[in-house]
């Protein structure tokens, strides 16, 4: 079992968002199918680069629709691994990920809900360990599921149209750079920094 994940991941990990890219657009019509495949696997296994495929797919199709399929793909990822950390727990979980995550047992389950959905609306923590971190702790799947999908729908369509306006004109292009990094590192980090809506203590990792 061992030497299937780490082959497995091995694999996987070599895969360059461009690759990705390339092998989406061979598969003609059945790329859609193979992107929204390739985003799942990018929640369950941390090692392939999800941001960035959302960017790519955003000049491959219409922002509309790449984000479409970057939902689904997305969003069916995280379903699998919120199973995957309630059936298999910490041991093989740890296995996939190289992290033993901490997930707070002692709140409410409208409190860890409101927590996935700011995380998914502004990736503080890895979208893979919060899925694996939501299973492990017996968080209710409907309230999982709902604060993912509500959660992951604005930052995923500021990736996609981040995608399709690569070639406007270097002014918007800085522009969207300069909201990029304030939305997914200085706010991440901050939020993390000061220990805002007490973040640190609803779910950790080593």
């Amino acid at each position: 079992m061992d030497g299937l994940i780490d082959s497995l991941i091995h694999g996987l990990s070599t895969l360059t968002p461009e690759l990705m890219a390339d092998k989406v657009l061979q598969a003609g019509d059945l790329g859609p199918i193979l992107y929204m495949a390739l985003i799942a696997l990018s929640v369950v296994l941390s090692q392939i680069p999800g941001a960035p495929l959302a960017v790519i797919a955003g000049t491959i199709w219409p922002p509309l629709l790449a984000g479409v399929y970057t939902v689904i793909g997305g969003f069916s990822g995280a379903i699998i691994a919120y199973g995957l950390g309630k059936v298999l727990g910490q041991p093989v979980i740890k296995k996939l990920t190289g992290k033993q995550i901490s997930f707070s047992s002692e709140h409410s389950d409208r409190t860890l809900g409101w927590m996935v959905f700011i995380t998914r609306l502004v990736p503080v923590f890895s979208f893979d360990l919060v899925s694996y971190g939501a299973g492990m702790v017996g968080l209710s799947l409907p309230v999982y599921a709902s604060a993912t999908l509500l959660g992951m729908v604005p930052s995923t369509l500021l990736l996609t149209f981040m995608g399709d306006r690569i070639q406007l004109d270097p002014t918007v292009i800085l522009s969207l750079a300069i909201a990029f990094t304030l939305l997914f590192v200085a706010m991440p980090y901050l939020m993390y920094r000061y220990n805002w809506l007490n973040m640190r203590m609803l779910i950790s990792w080593e």
